[in-house]
């Protein structure tokens, strides 16, 4: 049966859920280095992250997922509706399960790092939390074998310059939530897309290239600047108050595809938009649900709608500051009163004057300016408007906290006009380079 707009649009309808299912997954990536040198990790050998996974699942009872074509190799494991999985550097990303509250999400990540450690701690490897490769040129790292990645590989680097650095030098922290409507869905993106570039700025976390500060505060802010105009960005057709699902689906029929999958077969399509696939079919096969849901997958806009939405906009932290993330969303998209706080406060933020500002965010992170006043202060009102979401919330710790306490270290950053990059960045300018690579390893462990 021939595919439908409704087709189309069911993913999204299928996913909405009543508040009292709504839960938060949280996604953290992260660069395993040596713990001396610093060094990038390979997928494979002895000390690689393929080593890693199958010592993970040997120890820790996550399961090994079936490979994409028989005999193919381990790229992801599984375990109580979370994964751990690489990006093509060799990143290892945890996206964890659906839980109910920041205090749970915290507690996953902190047994997540002690589990990698665990594993580890006999290979001389540490573990880095932050938005770029702070050590490594392209040229150090290898490719995880994926059949994707192998697509991206050829295709992404005709559309932008910094194609392969997103792949393989970047990694990030995320959030996903929850919707129990359209509307609801698209209030949400809608606040989320305004926001994302000040969220950028407030986690700024990668002031770093090949062992040198770079002068900027998030590199990989600026690297997401230039990867592929066709999919990434702030999708300006969901600025609007009337925008609806199929305005984003509309965006995303008109994005090329990397490829069609049937059964353990890949067939490359970096040659249609999805539009085109779906009129006019690829090599005899006519477009699927499946295929449609593998295409949203390809997106990679700022804030990503699938079943759930998904904020992409963070670079990766350290432990201690990585709970603040969802933390702020959670406070800002969980709750009515604070949603609508967000929603005044972002309401004449227009996207040109938005977009304008993201390089300098890249470059200054808060103490970039916006209508005359640092970023900084506009963070403190939205950590104001998080954290009175949070509060209202009420869900308390085993130790009687709120989750608002998980916005107190970013709180603290912010009022001194600082991103996470900055406090890195304190004590390194008259380092030499052999001391450099100490203290950014001291520091980012």
């Amino acid at each position: 049966m021939a595919l439908t707009h409704d087709d189309l649009l069911r993913p999204f309808f299928d996913a909405m859920k009543p508040r009292a299912e709504w839960r938060i997954g949280a996604e953290a990536e992260k660069f395993g280095v040596d713990a001396k040198t610093g060094a990038p990790i390979a997928y494979d050998g002895p000390r690689g992250v393929l080593t890693v996974l199958e010592r993970l699942a040997d120890r820790h009872g996550w399961r090994r997922t079936e490979p994409e074509k028989p005999g193919g190799p381990l790229i992801a494991l599984e375990r109580d509706g979370a994964s751990v999985t690489l990006e093509p550097g060799s990143q290892l990303e945890l996206s964890g399960a659906p839980l109910a509250d920041i205090h749970a999400i915290c507690h996953e990540l902190s047994a997540h790092l002690d589990e990698v450690r665990e594993v580890t701690s006999d290979l001389g490897l540490a573990w880095l939390g932050v938005g770029f490769h702070p050590f490594a040129a392209q040229a150090d790292l290898t490719w995880v074998p994926k059949a994707r990645y192998a697509i991206m590989r050829e295709y992404l680097p005709t559309r932008g310059r910094y194609a392969l650095d997103m792949m393989r030098r970047t990694a990030t922290v995320q959030a996903n939530f929850d919707y129990a409507s359209e509307e609801d869905a698209m209030r949400k993106m809608r606040v989320s897309l305004r926001l994302s570039p000040l969220v950028t700025a407030m986690f700024a976390n990668s002031p770093f290239y090949e062992g040198r500060p770079t002068g900027e505060r998030s590199h990989r802010a600026r690297v997401w600047l230039d990867v592929d105009p066709d999919r990434q960005g702030l999708v300006p057709a969901l600025w609007s108050a009337t925008s609806t699902l199929r305005d984003y689906v509309e965006w995303a029929l008109d994005v090329p595809m990397f490829l069609v999958k049937r059964g353990s077969t890949v067939l490359p399509n970096t040659g249609q938009t999805f539009r085109t696939f779906w009129t006019d079919g690829l090599q005899g096969h006519r477009a699927t649900a499946d295929d449609w849901l593998l295409h949203l997958n390809t997106l990679f806009p700022e804030v990503r709608l699938k079943k759930t939405i998904e904020v992409r906009g963070a670079d990766s932290l350290p432990h201690r500051l990585a709970c603040a993330l969802p933390a702020v969303w959670t406070g800002v998209l969980y709750d009515d009163a604070a949603l609508a706080e967000a929603e005044a406060f972002t309401s004449d933020w227009g996207f040109d004057e938005i977009e304008a500002l993201r390089p300098d965010i890249a470059q200054r992170a808060l103490r970039a300016t916006f209508r005359g006043q640092p970023l900084a202060a506009w963070a403190e009102q939205l950590i104001a408007i998080a954290r009175g979401g949070l509060v209202r919330r009420a869900r308390l710790s085993a130790r009687g906290n709120d989750e608002s306490i998980h916005l107190d270290r970013l709180a603290s950053l912010v009022m001194r006009g600082d991103s996470p990059a900055d406090a890195l960045l304190h004590g390194l300018p008259d380092a030499g380079p052999a001391q450099t690579t100490e203290m950014i390893l001291r520091t980012l462990v």
